[in-house]
Parts: structure tokens; C-alpha cells; sequence
């Protein structure tokens, strides 16, 4: 029995899934959306948005994923005001149909917002759908190809020698890929810590200066290739910090450490230069968790500039835009790897695992560890075992959301109970004269 589930809350789901089964044998009418919510809530301290759909069949209902942690309380009014209202009373099973409703009706298209809202309310319908059918999501969308999802996790420190104790950890716990992130010193580098000391700078924000970063990674991905050896695979995210022509050099210098990936080389903005990337490296590619439109990554993916196709599946729209990404990934030898951090909700993860089992294209999958107060609100979240993640074997996501102890856990709030000053969005960080960078 699943922890924290009661034999009687079990009895009232197989209650409704025979019932269930018994509407469709007898031709009942498909359900209709009769209700759409949004829970809010922040268990470690990331905005977290989970869109809950009711039918007007008594006990069906599904949940999805619309997290934008940074401006998640525009995607709570986004589907609160606009969404529902535009669905109520329509039917439940045309997903295809609702998503396109739902996309055309704001006129301007492709918005982080809007995407996310949408994501949530098609993540919640395939939910339905596999629920009527009694069958976990990736079953409808053809079964498995594997059994899990090998995934990689993150080695972080201030220091060379902590990133790679760290990785060595990961290595024990059955990690084959580690993704390597370490701090520059006086400065704020990205996924690792930094040290006490400041560098000179003519503001008083965290200063990143490019050249300082890349001098201090070749030396980590160095000193990781000698000490963790061959066999485990390295990943590295530039997350856009550096010019491209920076990038392009960068490229070519990493070639002899054999990344299983470097991710995000360049920004959206100058995704041009992945074609003069392509031509003088051959470092594996990943680059996406930043996209919204069809106008970034179809080219990008036809022209076969990338190697992994690494979007952050709410931020597209949800499972429905993204299962067509991954085939048309396919056709052109890409392969996925679907962003996974900790701003992505137990929906949202429960959603890259289906896409990972039944894409034949998978290439790898993020992992971040789910804690305490998370399963306290997620009840059914994917299993991580061996550096292989495992989806949930109920019907749809698997997943129940503990909606008492989501209140528990409201926006504004870290982890510690602290109130936050940026309301979930990026802080500031500038070069040492004052130049904003992207981030």
C-alpha cells in the first residue's frame, strides 16, 4: 500500500475506475469540464502550479503542470480568469481540440504565461484520459520503448575538490551522468555556490564576468576527467553566459574531456550561431529550456544543430506540442532531454518520465531529488532508483495532490519560512562595469 494512502481511499479509486469502465462499456457520454482550479503552492520554497480539471462525472478529475515559478501568479490569473471560463462545459476527452481553443484565443501566441496555463489544463486532461482508461499516460501514447528513464544529476561546489567529492557520491548512489557546475571565486557563477570573497566592480550586485568562468570550468572538467575516469559521462550548462563567440571557442576547447552534452551554449537570441558551432566543434549539443515557439527549435532541430532538444515541457504547452516535438526530433536524429529541476511540479515530472518511456529518441532525463514537503503534497511521485527514474504504474499521472497540506506551504515563502524579496523571479547579476547579463 502507498504510503500516506488509506485501504478506504484505495477502495473509493478502484470504486471509481469500475465505474469508469462500466460508463464506457454502456456508451454514457463523455465528461465534460465542469470546474477548473488552481493549486498554488510552494513545499520548498519554488513556486509551484498545479491546474486541477473536474469532470461532471462524480469522481473524475486530472491535474497538470503549469509551473512558471517566476511569474507563477500570472499563470494562476491566466487560467483563473481566461482558461476557464473559455472551457467550462466543453468535453473532456479532445485534448488535441482544447489546446488549440486555448492557444488561438489569446491572438498573440507563444507567451511563457499562456503556455504554462495551457500546459496545465492539457496536462490535467491526459490525466483524465488515462484515468477513464485505467492506464498510465505513457500507455497511451503507444507504450513503453524502456523500462525507465537513466537520468543525470548535479555535482555542485565552490571549489574544484567539492565538485568532484560530489560527483563521486552520485557515482555510488548508481549515477552513470553527472552534471558538473562549480563557483568562480568573488563571483556568481551558475548552480554552484561561491565564496565569501568579492571582486571590484563599480556596483554592489553579484558580479559574472565570462572569461573568469571559463578559465575555471576547463580546469574543473580537467581535474573531474582525470579523477572520476572514463566511464561515468560528464554534462556541463553554460546557461548563456558567455558570447558566442566565447561559445564558439569554448566548444572546441571542452572537445577533449567527451561531454555527454554542453548545454546551452548560446541564448535563444543568437541561435544563429549554432550552425558555425555545428561546423567547428563536435561536442554534443543540448539547448531549449528557455523555448516557447516552434520558431526556436524546428530549425534548429531540422538542420540538425543540436543533439539533444532540452525543453522545459510546460513552458511549451504541455505534453500535447511536445510529443509532436519529440517526433519530429526523431526524424532528424535528436534525441530528448526534457528539462527537470526543482521548478518543475511531481505532474510535470510524472509528464518528461511518459514522454522518456515511449519516445524512442530518449536521450537522457534531469533529475532532482523530490523531499519531504514535496511528497507530503504529491502523493505518487516517480521513483528514483539506481540513476533510473521510474514512472508511477497507476492510472494517468498516478499522482493525488494533498490539497490541505499545499495550503500549508503558500507563495512568497522559502523553505525556511522566510519571505521572499523577488517574488520567485531571477535576481540580478551584472558584469563589473554594470552590464546586465542573460541569465
Amino acid at each position: 500500500m502507498a504510503a500516506g494512502v488509506s485501504a478506504g481511499v484505495l477502495a473509493r479509486r478502484e470504486a471509481v475506475a469500475a465505474a469508469q469502465v462500466e460508463r464506457a462499456t454502456r456508451g454514457m457520454p463523455s465528461p465534460k469540464i465542469k470546474d477548473i482550479q488552481v493549486i498554488a503552492t510552494a513545499p520548498e520554497g519554488l513556486r509551484l502550479v498545479v491546474v486541477k480539471i473536474l469532470t461532471d462525472q462524480d469522481g473524475l478529475y486530472g491535474y497538470g503542470c503549469g509551473t512558471f515559478t517566476q511569474r507563477a501568479e500570472l499563470v494562476v490569473a491566466a487560467v483563473e480568469r481566461y482558461l476557464k471560463p473559455l472551457l467550462a462545459g466543453k468535453p473532456a476527452d479532445r485534448i488535441e481540440d482544447a489546446w488549440h481553443l486555448c492557444y488561438n484565443s489569446s491572438y498573440w501566441r507563444n507567451s511563457g504565461v499562456l503556455n504554462n496555463a495551457i500546459s496545465g489544463v492539457d496536462m490535467a486532461l491526459w490525466d483524465i484520459k488515462g484515468r477513464q482508461a485505467g492506464m498510465p499516460v505513457y500507455q497511451l501514447l503507444g507504450g513503453k520503448c524502456r523500462e525507465a528513464a537513466d537520468c543525470y544529476a548535479h555535482a555542485s561546489g565552490a571549489e574544484i575538490p567539492e565538485v568532484i567529492d560530489n560527483a563521486k557520491r552520485l557515482m555510488a548512489q548508481g549515477f552513470r551522468h553527472i552534471r558538473l557546475q562549480v563557483g568562480v571565486p568573488g563571483m556568481a557563477g551558475y548552480g554552484a555556490g561561491r565564496s565569501e570573497a568579492r571582486v571590484a566592480a563599480l556596483h554592489n550586485a553579484p558580479v559574472f564576468e565570462p572569461a573568469a568562468y571559463i578559465r575555471r570550468t576547463l580546469q574543473m572538467l580537467e581535474a573531474a576527467r582525470k579523477e572520476l575516469g572514463d566511464e561515468v559521462e560528464l554534462l556541463h550548462d553554460v546557461h548563456e553566459r558567455i558570447t558566442p563567440t566565447q561559445a564558439l571557442q569554448f566548444c572546441r576547447d571542452v572537445e577533449k574531456f567527451r561531454l555527454f552534452f554542453l548545454e546551452d551554449p548560446v541564448s535563444p537570441e543568437d541561435i544563429g550561431y549554432f550552425r558555425l558551432i555545428r561546423q567547428l566543434s563536435s561536442v554534443p549539443i543540448a539547448m531549449g529550456e528557455l523555448f516557447n515557439s516552434p520558431h526556436e527549435w524546428t530549425p534548429l532541430i531540422a538542420e540538425r544543430l543540436i543533439d539533444y532538444i532540452r525543453v522545459h515541457v510546460s513552458q511549451a504547452g504541455g505534453l500535447t506540442p511536445c510529443r509532436k516535438m519529440a517526433a519530429l526530433a526523431e526524424a532528424f536524429g535528436v534525441r530528448t532531454a526534457w528539462h527537470g529541476p526543482g521548478d518543475v511540479s511531481p505532474i510535470g515530472h510524472a509528464c518528461n518520465v511518459a514522454l522518456d518511456l515511449a519516445c524512442w529518441n530518449f536521450g537522457i532525463q534531469e533529475y532532482t531529488p523530490f523531499r519531504e514537503r514535496t511528497r507530503e503534497v504529491f502523493d505518487g511521485c516517480p521513483e528514483m532508483k539506481d540513476g533510473y527514474l521510474w514512472a508511477n504504474e497507476k492510472p494517468g499521472w498516478g499522482i493525488e495532490v494533498n490539497e490541505a497540506a499545499a495550503k500549508k506551504y503558500p507563495f512568497g515563502f522559502n523553505e525556511k519560512g522566510e519571505r521572499q524579496r523577488l517574488n520567485g523571479g531571477w535576481g540580478e547579476v551584472r558584469r563589473r562595469d554594470g552590464t546586465i547579463i542573460k541569465q
